[in-house]
């Protein structure tokens, strides 16, 4: 009997199923997994080596969030904000300088990001090359360098 209820289960299964089993054998998943290796192998080293190129990207990007933000601080207030003010008079109203009687109650930016190497960024009002100067000292966290070490600044922008 019981092997008439499984005949009769294998019947049903077939019919349901279109007759047909399918599913990928042992070497079919094989030949997907050596595939995947292989392209891992080609892309990942590639992705790994672009970190320094993102962080200088990021920093970039950073710098421009920041000059926007000073320039909508310059509108409301006629005046960028002194080198002793420094960036922080785009998130809190500076108490000490010249007045910023124009000043946005909720600031320009809501928090000051450091740079991709976890320094704070530096801020020159007026700067060497132009009104004003936002700058990362790279990398290496000093000034000048070169390479990823070279300072990545508002005049690269």
């Amino acid at each position: 009997m019981k092997s008439l209820s499984n005949k009769s289960n294998a019947k049903k299964f077939q019919a349901n199923s279109g007759g047909l089993m399918r599913g990928f054998t042992l070497i079919e998943i094989m030949i997907v997994l050596v595939i995947m290796g292989i392209l891992a192998g080609l892309v990942v080293p590639k992705l790994m080596g672009r970190t320094d190129d993102a962080r200088v990207l990021q920093a970039k990007q950073d710098i421009s969030t920041m000059l926007g933000a000073l320039k909508m601080y310059k509108l409301d207030n006629q005046r960028y904000p002194t080198t002793e003010q420094g960036l922080q008079a785009l998130i809190t109203k500076p108490t000490s300088g010249p007045a910023a009687n124009g000043y946005k109650t909720d600031g320009y930016i809501s928090k000051l990001p450091k740079d991709p190497w976890g320094n704070p960024y530096q801020y020159m009002s007026p700067g060497l090359k132009s009104d004003i100067e936002i700058f990362s000292y790279g990398q290496d966290g000093k000034p000048n360098g070169a390479g990823y070490d070279a300072d990545i600044g508002s005049w690269d922008l």
